[in-house]
């Protein structure tokens, strides 16, 4: 019988085989496609360390580590084969990665803690940036319909003729060019008028306070004319502020001033001193430069609301006289 590799001569004497050295069977003797082909092959690949490489290679393919031990091996252990090339190409492709681009076991990560940290920043302000700017057109919108509901109204929209605290003749085209802060009252009202025009002086100061504004006329107008004449007005005014103006007048004067602005007032049953108490709607007005009704206060308004209100119809006032 012939054996692979083997030729028989004449006289049926035995050559040796053509192989430089003998070809050993895979452990455990198992045989794989690539195992023939090796010990049966007659090339070059059959010779020399590329045979002794090809065979390293396909016993690795056996072992349950194989692939795990050939992703270890560096470029040059495999040259002029498929998987020297493609290791090759991963480690290049790892060593043009910086360290922020690759992890402990060499795989890609994000953009740092920083830069993830400065791009959650970014979004958070432009968010609340919108939000802002929403909220400012909401009020600035309200403000508009607030305004034009009450010019529907007619409120402010008449004239008056009253007498100021030093016999002056006053009439509402004088406070043209002025910002007003006008309050209806009386001097004998034992606690809210006070505490009324005490606020109302505490918002003339504040605004007063800061350069740049226009200065804000403030003016009492009584509606008790009975008892509040320009002596009994010019002795009450001076408690609360040198430039508070106190305006009285006939009762038919007070009657149209209070109808102009929609204020109610009614005077209570006289005591055994002819002293009586006047029930009357508790509000401050706000007239802008060209005379118009602009907002109203009620007694819950603190002088703080009041001044962020005047300032912001200051910053927005547009003349529709001019």
């Amino acid at each position: 019988m012939r054996t692979s590799g083997e030729r028989l001569r004449p006289g049926c004497e035995r050559a040796a085989p053509t192989i430089s050295e003998p070809v050993r069977s895979p452990p455990g003797g198992a045989q794989g496609a690539g195992g023939h082909a090796a010990s049966r092959g007659t090339g070059p690949l059959t010779r020399g360390p590329a045979a002794r490489r090809i065979r390293s290679m396909l016993l690795l393919t056996r072992s349950p580590t194989a692939w795990h031990r050939l992703s270890h091996l560096k470029p040059p252990v495999l040259p002029g084969t498929l998987g020297g090339r493609a290791l090759h190409v991963r480690s290049w492709f790892l060593s043009r990665q910086g360290p922020a681009e690759t992890g402990t076991q060499g795989q890609p990560q994000g953009p740092g803690l920083r830069t993830r940290l400065l791009i959650t920043a970014l979004f958070g302000a432009g968010l609340g940036g919108a939000w802002l700017a929403l909220r400012a057109d909401k009020e600035r919108l309200q403000q508009q319909k607030r305004i034009e509901a009450l010019r529907q109204a007619a409120v402010g929209q008449g004239d008056f003729h009253l007498l100021d605290h030093k016999g002056q003749a006053r009439c509402k085209a004088d406070f043209r060019g002025q910002w007003v802060l006008m309050y209806f009252g009386f001097t004998h009202c034992p606690d809210i008028c006070p505490d009324e025009l005490e606020k109302l002086v505490q918002v003339v100061r504040q605004l007063e306070a800061e350069p740049g504004l226009p200065p804000v006329q403030p003016v009492f107008i009584t509606v008790d004319p009975e008892r509040d004449d320009v002596e009994a007005m010019a002795r009450y005014v001076q408690d609360f502020h040198p430039r508070l103006l106190g305006l009285t007048g006939s009762t038919e004067q007070i009657a149209q001033a209070t109808q102009s602005y929609r204020v109610y007032y009614s005077a209570g049953p006289k005591d055994e001193d002819q002293d009586y108490i006047v029930d009357h709607s508790i509000t401050i007005y706000l007239l802008n430069p060209d005379g118009l009704f602009t907002d109203y206060y009620g007694r819950s308004r603190s002088a703080e609301q009041i001044s962020d209100s005047v300032r912001r119809h200051m910053a927005t006032f547009r003349s529709v006289l001019s």
